[in-house]
């Protein structure tokens, strides 16, 4: 696989790709912070998913030259990815030559390395396919073999990395793929290809050390970690604005590289990034916090606003909001546990903590204020809609806490004239959600079901 360690960004989202200015400030940042790696695999480019048989049309070809030109210019590794994994015919001479003048094409604009994903396809073979080689992972392997030593025969130098169909440790204990998945893919991959993985789950809150020496044993390498900790094209309603954690310092001597699949939006992703680079250079114990905070004050300038900048402590409560998947920031936490608390108990035994949980919610309100006033158009743009969110909530808290607590309306249910039905939290997602309750632990029951009734999955 080489000796290189990979580190940096799969830009691998579901979601309008970046533009060549902000894959520019990407690449700037990344050689400033010590990356080295970009993996090109935007999921809605229709050239490196749907359209993959077909080579990209002679308009796109100067801005590709000039994407690979700028990030080897940074010093940076490029990387191709192709997910022909949707419709591919393993066994089919016209398809794998597809596949070569694919590659061919880039390697005319200057790219070297490359990457054959086969994430999030269907978990089934043609029949001619299964006839010849017997499972997925062979036919996978097979394919991406021949494709690798093809091109090593042109540039001795390049790369190949690859995604297995089961890339987190759930999909693998379920047996997508085929049972011995991981393992064929052990045996019969070239050892000289690495091979992704997410972790745990395919968004890990943790990838510890034995995990990874567990798999490196199955797969013969040590894999590169895939890492979805800050992605966010599954939600619409969230960014991840968090540090990297969860991941040992110790971690590093065991994998291939890391490389970190983030925000779809690229102005929300600079915490993020500062932070990965901030882990990858560490030498003694990993503080997230401390790491979080550092990297919000060199982001902090990009939030000059109009008439008033936000401060920085705002910005800190704010984004704590928008921390991680699996937490909020330890100020948010404790500010919605005294909400809860505040709410589990009548209005008349309220006191003055009323007025504390009121007085944070209104000076995050004020915070999202003062980002409609950002300069920056395309970060304010990024937070908008997801602010404006939090800010309708936080005044539909306000004016419920306001109206329990005067003694002129006790025994009058609240009712706000801001939020009506159907307009607010309304539509067909909405609709659903209230369909399916998620629990605790990760099972979900009908509504109508009582919260009680748990069993193991079937």
């Amino acid at each position: 696989m080489g000796t290189t360690f990979l580190s940096g960004v799969i830009e691998g989202f579901y979601g309008p790709p970046w533009h060549r200015g902000e894959r520019r400030e990407l690449f700037a940042m990344m050689s400033a912070w010590g990356l080295n790696t970009y993996v090109y695999g935007p999921k809605d480019d229709l050239h490196h998913r749907a359209l993959w048989r077909e080579p990209y049309p002679e308009a796109d070809l100067g801005p590709l030259r000039d994407l690979v030109a700028e990030c080897r210019g940074h010093g940076l590794e490029f990387f191709y990815a192709l997910g022909p994994g949707l419709d591919l015919r393993y066994s089919d001479p016209a398809d794998r030559e597809a596949l070569r003048a694919r590659l061919a094409q880039l390697r005319s604009l200057g790219c070297r390395h490359f990457c054959l994903l086969f994430d999030d396809i269907p978990d089934r073979m043609a029949p001619g396919d299964r006839e010849r080689w017997g499972s997925f992972a062979s036919a996978q392997c097979a394919v991406t073999n021949e494709l690798f030593l093809w091109m090593r025969g042109q540039d001795p130098g390049a790369r190949f990395l690859f995604c297995p169909t089961p890339y987190c440790g759930r999909m693998a204990s379920r047996h997508l793929g085929g049972a011995d998945y991981l393992a064929t893919v052990g045996r019969e991959l070239d050892p000289e290809i690495g091979v992704f993985w997410t972790g745990p789950e395919i968004i890990s809150r943790e990838i510890t050390v034995a995990h990874v020496e567990e798999l490196t044993g199955i797969l013969r390498r040590p894999p590169v970690i895939w890492d979805n900790l800050q992605a966010n094209d599954y939600d619409g309603h969230r960014f991840f604005a968090g540090p990297f954690s969860g991941r040992p310092p110790e971690l590093r001597s065991g994998v291939g590289g890391v490389l970190l699949n983030p925000n779809t939006e690229f102005p929300l992703n600079f915490v993020p990034l500062r932070t990965l680079a901030l882990w990858l250079a560490n030498d003694g114990a990993w503080r997230p916090r401390d790491a979080y905070l550092q990297a919000l004050t060199e982001w902090h300038p990009k939030f000059d606003g109009a008439l008033q900048t936000i401060s920085l402590a705002d910005l800190t409560l704010l984004m704590d909001c928008y921390y991680l998947p699996y937490e909020e920031g330890p100020e948010v936490v404790q500010w919605r546990q005294q909400l809860g608390d505040l709410l589990s108990r009548p209005p008349s035994a309220w006191g003055q903590e009323a007025a504390q949980v009121g007085a944070l919610a209104a000076r995050l309100q004020e915070a999202c204020v003062r980002m409609t006033e950002l300069r920056n158009r395309p970060l304010f743009h990024a937070l908008s809609r997801r602010l404006w969110e939090l800010r309708e909530e936080l005044d539909l808290l306000g004016r419920y806490l306001r109206h329990q607590a005067d003694p002129g309306l006790a025994g009058t249910r609240f009712q706000s004239d801001f939020h009506q039905p159907l307009t607010y939290r309304g539509g067909m997602v909405a609709s659903l959600q209230r369909l399916l309750r998620a629990e605790s632990d990760g099972t979900f029951t009908a509504e109508s079901e009582p919260a009680c009734r748990k069993g193991p999955n079937p």
